[in-house]
C-alpha cells in the first residue's frame, strides 16, 4: 500500500470509528506530515482522495475538516469492493436498488423474510429484505431483535410500500375488501412471507379461517399478479407496483415498511447501499413505480435489547 493510502486508511478509521467527529479540524499539513514521517504533498494528496471520497472538506487558506456524514462516506471508502448479500422477501424495486450499485448488491435468494432472517442469523447473508408486522402493530424490529439477538441487530430502512387487492381491469368480481375474498380463488404467498402473514392477520382480523383459502402458493409479487392476469385467480394479496405493471386494478388496503435486518458486521458492505437509497435519483426511479414512499430511504436504526426500542444508529451520523 503506498504511503498516500496509508494515510487514507487512517484517517477513514479514526472517522469510522467516531474518533474524529463531523466538523473536527485536522492539524495542519506539515504537522500531519511530521505524524506520519511523509512529505506535506503526500498529506495534501491523501486529503484530496478523502475530500473526494466525501469524507473530509476541503477550502483554501483552512485545515481540512471532517466532513457531514462522513462516518459513512468513510465506510464506503475503506469498504469499496465489497459486496452486500441480501436473502428475504421480494420487490421489484430491489431490482433498481441493484442496478445503481452495480455489482456491489449480490440477492441471494427471495424466499421470505423469516428465511431471510434465519440467513443473516445463520450467516449466509448479510442482511434481510423483511416487511413482519408483529401484533403490536409494529413492522420488523420485533422481528428482528428476536431472531438476530445478541448479534447487535439493526435496520435499514428501504422504502414504505403500499399493499392490497390484484384484481382484473374493472374488477369484475366486486370486490373491495378482505371480506370479499370468501368462496373465492387466491392467489396466495407461502408461509413464512410477510405477506402471507399481512393476509393472514386480515382474514382473522375479518372473521375468516385463513386455512379456508382456495388457490395456488407463489413465489413474488408477479406470480400473484400473473395468476390474476391470466384469469387463475379472482385477486391476490400484493403491492400496487405488481397491479400497475400488468395494467390490473388495485383494491389498496394498507401501507408497510419494508427494511433490511443486519447485524453489526453488516453494516460495513452496506455503506454503499445506504448512500445509493439516499440519492434522490434511484428514490424517484422507485417511487415512479407506483405505490413506494422513499422519504426515509436509507435511515439507519440501531435496535436496542430493552423491551424493543430503537434508537438511531451511531453510524448515520
Amino acid at each position: 500500500m503506498t504511503r498516500y493510502r496509508e494515510i487514507c486508511s487512517d484517517l477513514a478509521h479514526q472517522i469510522s470509528a467516531g474518533t474524529l467527529h463531523p466538523g473536527d479540524e485536522l492539524p495542519g499539513v506539515r504537522e500531519l506530515a511530521q505524524q506520519w514521517r511523509t512529505t506535506a504533498s503526500t498529506v495534501s494528496r491523501a486529503q484530496r482522495r478523502l475530500a473526494d471520497a466525501g469524507v473530509l472538506e476541503l477550502a483554501e487558506r483552512r485545515r481540512a475538516r471532517v466532513a457531514p456524514g462522513a462516518a459513512l462516506a468513510a465506510r464506503r471508502f475503506l469498504h469499496e469492493d465489497q459486496v452486500f448479500t441480501l436473502a428475504g422477501s421480494d420487490d421489484p424495486a430491489l431490482g433498481l436498488l441493484a442496478g445503481t450499485l452495480s455489482g456491489q448488491l449480490k440477492i441471494t435468494q427471495r424466499e421470505g423474510s423469516v428465511s431471510g432472517l434465519a440467513a443473516v442469523r445463520e450467516g449466509r447473508a448479510d442482511g434481510a429484505a423483511i416487511h413482519l408486522l408483529h401484533h403490536t402493530g409494529v413492522y420488523n424490529a420485533p422481528f428482528a431483535l428476536g431472531m438476530l439477538r445478541g448479534l447487535e441487530p439493526h435496520l435499514i430502512h428501504l422504502w414504505r410500500r403500499e399493499q392490497g387487492l390484484i384484481v382484473l381491469p374493472g374488477n369484475p368480481s366486486r370486490i373491495t375488501g378482505i371480506a370479499d375474498l370468501a368462496n373465492r380463488r387466491i392467489s396466495t404467498r407461502r408461509p413464512g412471507t410477510g405477506t402471507r402473514i399481512l393476509l393472514d392477520r386480515l382474514l382473522l382480523a375479518a372473521g375468516q379461517d385463513p386455512d379456508d383459502l382456495r388457490g395456488p402458493q407463489v413465489g413474488t409479487h408477479l406470480e400473484v399478479a400473473l395468476a390474476v392476469a391470466t384469469g387463475t385467480v379472482d385477486a391476490g394479496l400484493g403491492i400496487r407496483s405488481a397491479a400497475i405493471g400488468l395494467d390490473l386494478d388495485f383494491v389498496p388496503l394498507t401501507w408497510e415498511d419494508f427494511d433490511i435486518g443486519l447485524v453489526r458486521n453488516g453494516l460495513d458492505p452496506a455503506a454503499h447501499l445506504i448512500a445509493a437509497l439516499q440519492t434522490p435519483a434511484l428514490r424517484e426511479k422507485i417511487t415512479a413505480l407506483g405505490g413506494y414512499d422513499t422519504s426515509r430511504s436509507g435511515e439507519l436504526t440501531e435496535l436496542t435489547e430493552l423491551a424493543g426500542t430503537v434508537r438511531p444508529a451511531s453510524t448515520q451520523r
